[in-house]
């Protein structure tokens, strides 16, 4: 156990479980998460190994004896008829047959219908009248005669979640967590490491979680394969319904006006659309008129009726090409079919996750550390549906006043969302809170850029913000970044004189402050200053007459960046370096490094002396495996018959943080994150790019300064 795995434990006995648990009891058994964890949190609540083992094989031993697997669904009916009595787990759904005035029940796996359920019943778990519910059952049968009656009777309902949720009490305890800690808690809720994810790829994580806690929240997700773009929405919690192949009927979604039934909108938290993107795909255009009626004012019509609704809405779906091409040739929704490529439905989703900069999932991505049991977190956030953060803000910052009411509403429901989730108790610091404002822009935006290339109609928009009394910061998508010279190539909405000179910049890449020589200051609050070249032009240091001196930052998933571009200027005439960097102990630091030897190498006059490059590290202790010192061997006998002279030796004292370079005696560099800069790729691929080609690696958030002596 980690810390993070004690504090759980210590703070929310009861309501945490080892996620690698899951894989263990779920065998075949074709259940959602938070029904094994419903069992497990029953079983196996305690960070005791004994007691947990025991508990696995109990919930092992009531899905063989519950669970009903459909290929035996007829021995499980023979087992009932014989025993007179079963208890199954199953998926149950019911229906009000009028003609009998009376409400009836369908096990969807044992394959039973017409089975009797009370009033009351149904009353409580009102969600059992729409698509089902998991459930632990009792059924008896007796014999009758009656044709439209079951021979079944149910002794007993229960819907697999929690029965009671205190929302003060969540909060409480919430307070005794870090905000980085209590993301990484959530993050191993919904079963990913955090250690795998940056800073960035958690919020998108968590920002899918917004439509179980902000009521007519509207989000799309579109991507590669392999994202996990529909597991939150299939598996995390019991008041969210996944409707595969993204097509649905107005009956089922909103009101069967013949029988006056409320669809799915009236029964569930959320509703997600499956493989919504699909341009082959001809959904009929009654289902998307009365969708984005419903998505604007949150109410469909029902007869003369009109009905009001509080589910979020969720399309995910698949993209067929990369986001340079959509950039370059069309939009970043050209997958959806054509009636919802309408810039009227587009204009109504509130936040766009960019499904490629989503890490596709590896197996090393599964946490097998503690979190909260999944029916636990859904509670919550169900419970948090009724409060509004929105206005939250209004205590620091300000919006521009030429945002559209959309526009607004968008960013303040996804800044809400986030709010609810990361800080329930309102207790997020300025910095953190302009962090998340910050993002939620960027996700709306990403939607408003869209519609610039769709319709001419629309007016320009700043998004920016500030805080109270500060300078104004503008907010850019990160293909903005990544793309300059073509991001707004296509665009049928001219560029006002402002947003023209910031897309003509040749390098609206990196927020910079240049500092005059010798002087240092990082200011995130100023409007971005173009200092870098477009990404992946060549692995060419920038042409400069002068090499640059101030403070830089690069956004997490930045591309167009190398040892080359940061160096290379500092370089020329290299004759001693001096690197200062704690964390040169794994095997993939150690290539880092190398990489960096290489660019130094690059730039050596091979008719003068060999140039020296010292490395100041700290040892690895924390395994006894560690290869550290072979590693960095390695390096040394690599480099040294080329005229490159490699040293290092080790802090013992443990004290060191600051990571730095320093070049000649000239160049002072400090680096934020040391070389550690770049996201995991497969480097042990020889057919990946990202091995050979640093300029298409995803980079972590890092800044660096330049000093001259």
């Amino acid at each position: 156990m980690d810390d993070l795995d004690r504090k759980l434990n210590d703070n929310f006995a009861g309501y945490v479980v080892r996620k690698d648990l899951v894989k263990l009891v779920k065998g075949n058994a074709a259940v959602p998460s938070y029904v094994l964890e419903y069992l497990l949190g029953q079983n196996c609540a305690t960070d005791d190994e004994e007691e947990i083992q025991e508990g696995v094989e109990r919930v092992r031993d009531i899905l063989a004896a519950h669970y009903v697997q459909r290929a035996e669904a007829g021995a499980i009916r023979s087992d009932i008829k014989q025993s007179g009595f079963q208890r199954i787990i199953d998926k149950v759904s019911v229906e009000l047959v009028e003609k009998r005035d009376a409400y009836e029940a369908t096990f969807e796996n044992l394959g039973v219908s017409h089975v009797l359920v009370t009033a009351d019943t149904v009353k409580k778990n009102r969600r059992l009248l729409v698509s089902g519910v998991w459930c632990i059952a009792d059924l008896s049968y007796s014999a009758n005669e009656a044709k439209d009656e079951s021979p079944y009777i149910l002794k007993m309902l229960k819907p697999i979640q929690m029965a009671r949720f205190d929302l003060d009490d969540y909060v409480e305890r919430r307070k005794a967590f870090t905000s980085s800690e209590w993301i990484d808690a959530l993050i191993r809720s919904i079963g990913l490491d955090p250690a795998q994810l940056g800073e960035r790829a958690k919020l998108f994580q968590l920002t899918r979680l917004i439509p179980y806690c902000e009521r007519n929240y509207n989000l799309v997700e579109l991507g590669p394969k392999g994202t996990g773009k529909s597991h939150v929405f299939s598996e995390f919690s019991p008041h969210g319904i996944l409707i595969s192949g993204g097509e649905v009927t107005p009956a089922k979604l909103f009101v069967n006006n013949s029988t006056g039934k409320i669809g799915l909108v009236g029964y569930w938290d959320c509703v997600a659309f499956d493989e919504f993107a699909g341009k082959n795909k001809r959904p009929k255009p009654d289902i998307v008129d009365i969708l984005k009626n419903y998505m604007a004012n949150k109410s469909f019509s029902r007869g003369i009726e009109q009905v009001t609704a509080e589910a979020s809405l969720a399309f995910v779906g698949n993209t067929s090409h990369d986001v340079s091409y959509m950039i370059n040739q069309t939009d970043l929704f050209e997958d959806l079919p054509a009636v919802y490529h309408d810039s009227a439905f587009i204009d109504r989703i509130h936040a766009y996750i960019p499904g490629w900069e989503v890490d596709i999932i590896r197996g090393d991505m599964f946490s097998s550390d503690y979190g909260f049991i999944v029916d636990y977190l859904a509670e919550a956030l169900r419970s948090l549906r009724a409060l509004d953060y929105s206005g939250l803000y209004r205590e620091r910052f300000e919006l521009s006043d030429d945002l559209s009411t959309r526009d607004r509403d968008g960013v303040l429901k996804t800044y809400s969302g986030l709010m609810k989730i990361i800080f329930p108790g309102k207790d997020a610091t300025a910095e953190e809170e302009a962090r998340i404002l910050e993002f939620a822009m960027e996700l709306r935006k990403r939607v408003k850029d869209q519609l610039y290339r769709i319709d001419e109609t629309f007016a320009r928009t700043h998004f920016r913000f500030r805080q109270k009394g500060g300078a104004w910061r503008d907010v850019t998508t990160l293909e903005e970044v990544n793309f300059p010279r073509i991001y707004h190539s296509r665009d049928k909405v001219p560029l006002d004189e402002e947003e023209g000179c910031l897309a003509a910049a040749p390098a609206a890449s990196t927020l910079v402050h240049e500092a005059s020589a010798g002087e240092v200051e990082s200011t995130p609050s100023q409007e971005p200053a173009p200092a870098e070249p477009e990404p992946m032009q060549t692995n060419e240091a920038p042409a400069s007459s002068e090499p640059f001196i101030g403070h830089r930052e690069y956004r997490e998933n930045q591309r167009g960046v190398s040892y080359e571009r940061l160096f290379g200027p500092y370089l020329e005439g290299v004759r001693k370096v001096e690197i200062i960097d704690p964390y040169i102990r794994k095997f993939y630091q150690c290539r880092n490094l190398m990489e960096l030897l290489e660019v130094i190498l690059s730039h050596f006059d091979y008719s003068a002396p060999e140039v020296s490059v010292h490395l100041t590290t700290v040892r690895d202790d924390d395994f006894a495996d560690s290869k550290q010192d072979d590693y960095l061997q390695q390096v040394a006998d690599a480099m040294n018959p080329l005229g490159l002279s490699f040293t290092y030796d080790y802090d013992e004292t443990r004290t060191i943080h600051d990571r730095k370079m320093v070049i000649n005696d000239t160049w002072e560099i400090l680096l934020g994150r040391g070389l550690d800069i770049w996201q995991y790729f497969d480097a042990g691929n020889a057919f990946a790019v990202e091995t050979n080609v640093p300029e298409v690696r995803k980079v972590k958030e890092f800044g660096i300064t330049y000093l001259r002596k």
